[in-house]
């Protein structure tokens, strides 16, 4: 039976954060379990394409519809061999779910893998797991890695940082980079 991984969304979730991890990590032969609060394998979230047009920030776009296959409800995070939190808008709301929060809980607690890309440390920070931890992000997620205690480290958006059993990245263009090491925290070996 192959390594179960429990990825984390909600509406609004970017795009390539949450299609690109679910396929690359599928491909290496997890199950992963896509779910979102309040919702049940089958229903779909609504994503989001995040690019830089020339404004100060970023643009969003929308995205397509991303079929969930798991439901929220039953997730029982001893199942799970990693856990893995998209980015985009979702984890703005989706971290006021204390369920959403004793998950989090519950895969540090365990010392499980757990990745975050972009936006994904809000869960994080509002779950009060990063003490001491060195994590990236989308660069104005920054302060609130420093607000819960963790170290904000400032790196390229194609890179990842690893500290124990956490990878983060800062947003989509990471997505090798966190799957790859995500995949190592799970025992997967690669060779070139």
């Amino acid at each position: 039976m192959s390594k179960k991984v429990l990825l984390l969304c909600g509406d609004f979730t970017e795009d390539y954060e949450t299609m690109v991890p679910f396929q690359a990590l599928s491909m290496l032969g997890y199950q992963v379990d896509a779910v979102c609060p309040d919702k049940k394998a089958g229903d779909t979230v609504a994503t989001a394409v995040h690019d830089f047009l020339g404004e100060q920030t970023y643009t969003e776009l929308r995205g397509h519809n991303f079929a969930l296959t798991a439901d929220f409800d039953g997730v029982k995070t001893e199942d799970y061999a990693g856990l893995f939190i998209t980015g985009g808008r979702a984890p703005e709301y989706i971290r006021l779910n204390a369920r959403v929060i004793e998950i989090v809980q519950a895969f540090f607690a365990a010392g499980k893998p757990v990745a975050a890309i972009c936006h994904g440390p809000q869960v994080l920070t509002a779950a009060g797991v990063l003490k001491g931890y060195r994590a990236t992000c989308y660069p104005a997620v920054g302060p609130d890695i420093t607000v819960a205690g963790g170290e904000y480290v400032e790196v390229p958006v194609d890179q990842a940082v690893v500290d124990r059993n956490l990878v983060t990245s800062p947003a989509w263009p990471g997505n090798t980079a966190i799957c790859r090491e995500f995949a190592k925290l799970m025992g997967a070996k690669f060779e070139v």
